[in-house]
Order: C-alpha cells, then sequence, then structure tokens
C-alpha cells in the first residue's frame, strides 16, 4: 500500500471513528444505545488494547509477563491525575474547557501521552533487570512489580488510595478507546511483521540460537517489554476517565493480569486476531451469563470458569493459533504464498500444511555441490 492510500485508509478510518462517536454519545434521531451496552463495547475496547499489547510480550517475544495490570495502573493514575489537576488549565491553551472540543481533545492527547511515558519508563525499569530471566522466573518478576505498585497506589491519598481516584473527569469517548484500539493492532501488525518483529521471533523460537546468531536478546527483549508498556498505560489512562469506571487498586490487582493474559491465550497466543476475539468473548461472557445469578446465585461464575476449562481441553492452541485473519483466507487451495520470513518450519506448516521448499535446489544446487 503506498503513501497515498494509506493517507486515505488513515483518513477514512478517522472520519468513521467520529461518525460512530457521535452517534454512539449523541444517537441518531429517536435511536439511543442502552447504556449497560455502551459501558460493556467500551470495555471491549480497552480490553483489546490491553490484549493486543501483551501479546507482543507473551506472543510475538514468547516471555511470560503476568504484570500488565500494574503498568496499567502506572499510565491509568498518572492520566487521570494530569487530568484532574491540570486539564483545565491545558485545556485553556487552545481556549477550550473539559466539557469538549479541542479543549477535551487536547488535555486527553497530554493525559495518555503522560500515561503511556510513565507506563514506559516504568517497563524500562522493570524490565532491563528482569528480562535477563526466563520463564517462571520472569512472571514472578512481573506479578511482584504489579502488586508493589498496587500497593504504593494504596498508601497515596491524592489519588484516592484504597477508595479509587474518584475525583476522575469522564472524557473517555468511544473515538478514543476505539481510535487507541486501531492504533494499538496497527502498531503491533507493523513490529510483527519489521526486522524487529522477525527477531522477535527468533527469541521466541529459540533464544540460544538468536543469541548465537548476533540478536542482541536482552536488548529486543527490553524494547518489546516498553513498547507493551506503554500501550497498557494508555488503556489504564482511558479506563480511569471513562464514565462510571473509576480507577480502583482492588481492580487492578494479579486477578486483572490474569484475566488479560486468558483473553490472548484464548484467542490464540501470537495472534493478534485472536487477541480482538479474545478480548470481546472474554468481556462479554461474564455479562452474558449473568441472567443466571437471578435464580442462582454465584453459577454465573462457575458456568463461566467451565466453558473456560471445556474450550482450553479442547481448542488447547485458542482459537486461531497463530493465524490472522486476511484476505488470504480466501484465495484458492495451492495458491497460499509462504510469507518472506518464518521464524521456523512450523511457522510454514501453520500457513501452508506443507514444508517450504528447499530453493537451494532451483539456484545451483547446495554449497557442497563445487
Amino acid at each position: 500500500m503506498g503513501p497515498a492510500r494509506k493517507a486515505v485508509a488513515l483518513i477514512g478510518t478517522i472520519a468513521l471513528l467520529a461518525a460512530l462517536s457521535h452517534v454512539f454519545e449523541s444517537g441518531l434521531g429517536d435511536f439511543q444505545i442502552n447504556p449497560y451496552y455502551a459501558r460493556i463495547i467500551n470495555l471491549i475496547g480497552i480490553n483489546i488494547t490491553l490484549a493486543v499489547s501483551l501479546n507482543l510480550i507473551n506472543g510475538l517475544a514468547g516471555q511470560f509477563s503476568i504484570g500488565h495490570a500494574g503498568f496499567m495502573a502506572v499510565g491509568g493514575y498518572t492520566a487521570t491525575y494530569v487530568t484532574v489537576y491540570f486539564g483545565a488549565s491545558i485545556a485553556g491553551w487552545v481556549g477550550g474547557t473539559l466539557n469538549g472540543g479541542a479543549g477535551a481533545f487536547v488535555a486527553m492527547t497530554v493525559s495518555l501521552a503522560a500515561g503511556a511515558s510513565a507506563a514506559a519508563l516504568a517497563g524500562l525499569l522493570v524490565g532491563v533487570p528482569s528480562l535477563r530471566l526466563k520463564g517462571d522466573y520472569l512472571a514472578i518478576v512481573t506479578l511482584g512489580f504489579g502488586e508493589i505498585i498496587r500497593v504504593i497506589i494504596l498508601n497515596i491519598p491524592s489519588v484516592g488510595g484504597a477508595t479509587g481516584f474518584t475525583d476522575a473527569i469522564p472524557i473517555t469517548t468511544f473515538f478514543w478507546i476505539f481510535g487507541v484500539a486501531a492504533a494499538t493492532i496497527a502498531i503491533v501488525r507493523n513490529i510483527a511483521r519489521s526486522t524487529f518483529g522477525r527477531a522477535l521471533s527468533a527469541i521466541r523460537g529459540d533464544e540460544i540460537a538468536a543469541e548465537a546468531m548476533g540478536i542482541r536478546t536482552t536488548r529486543y527483549k527490553v524494547m518489546a517489554f516498553v513498547v507493551s508498556s506503554a500501550l497498557a498505560g494508555v488503556a489504564g489512562g482511558l479506563s480511569g476517565q471513562l464514565f462510571a469506571n473509576p480507577l480502583n487498586p482492588q481492580n487492578l490487582n494479579f486477578v486483572k493480569s490474569i484475566e488479560v493474559v486468558v483473553m490472548i491465550v484464548l484467542g490464540g497466543i501470537g495472534s493478534i486476531t485472536g487477541a480482538v476475539i479474545g478480548a470481546a468473548t472474554l468481556t462479554v461472557l461474564p455479562e452474558a451469563l449473568r441472567g443466571f445469578d437471578q435464580q442462582f446465585p454465584g453459577l454465573r461464575m462457575v458456568l463461566y470458569a467451565l466453558l473456560l476449562i471445556l474450550f482450553m481441553i479442547f481448542r488447547p492452541q485458542g482459537l486461531f493459533g497463530r493465524k490472522e485473519f486476511g484476505w488470504t483466507w480466501l484465495r484458492l487451495p495451492g495458491r497460499t504464498k509462504i510469507p518472506v520470513a518464518l521464524s521456523d518450519v512450523a511457522d510454514a506448516r501453520q500457513h501452508t500444511g506443507r514444508r517450504p521448499v528447499d530453493r537451494r535446489s532451483t539456484l545451483g544446487g547446495s554449497d557442497t555441490d563445487e
């Protein structure tokens, strides 16, 4: 896709989001969206950002982090703090207010940038010493970080402490939530297709072999960790400034981190499409089962857990595995092209069902033929 087509696609996406946001917030004629459904849709968008950003670490890089809620908390509290204490003056830069228009747009931009920066810094501070570890050890470090952040927030009165940041100003809109979700998908997708992404895929496949080939594994993992943390911080900023959804340390504990991990496992670790579907499914499913609580209190979460267990038994690779939704699915059998750079033979088989062809035989033989 050339620069002109990319620009047209970007403008079209922004225009579509603006139109949908207007309908979502103000309705269309007599049509009004139920506030309950509106809240669920907004949470779906926020969870998509969280799941896709975590997929960069747990899926593409092959690491195991369960501290995503900690980075969400850092970014969320930072962004909300900036809006509450400095939002009015920031909106005044363009002669506006926080009630809407250019003033709210500028304040939201600045607050989300502050949240992303704070979360990225936290990711850097955690990633540099901890990403030399692997597997369960890395998981324990990230889990500990999330709990440390939660305890620190509990003891800061200026952000509400244990009662939550109830002074938050609700300036998050549908446009911002799904605009950030779309941007997150685009960022992670482009990373996956870049040289950086191929290095992460090599690290996921065999870290020792990747390091032997000259890839600076710790550096690449830390970079991915910082990007993922920044995106989680933006999701936290959106959540903290969403109407009737104030930040609370009790909702940002390790259970939230596990919930995001389950989203990407459900959709397929390494699949961006799977992360999106997993986030939407796990946001809607508990609400869809809420009717059971009316007759059998507590049954809803039992059914929710049972459905997840059954799904993992019968579909352990997730909904999509490592596949992505795309127009290539519509191609005729036998015409599927192998991607330019695959991490291993298993990936090639997953795309085509066949082993990749050894091209050396078509180029005059191997090096040993001389």
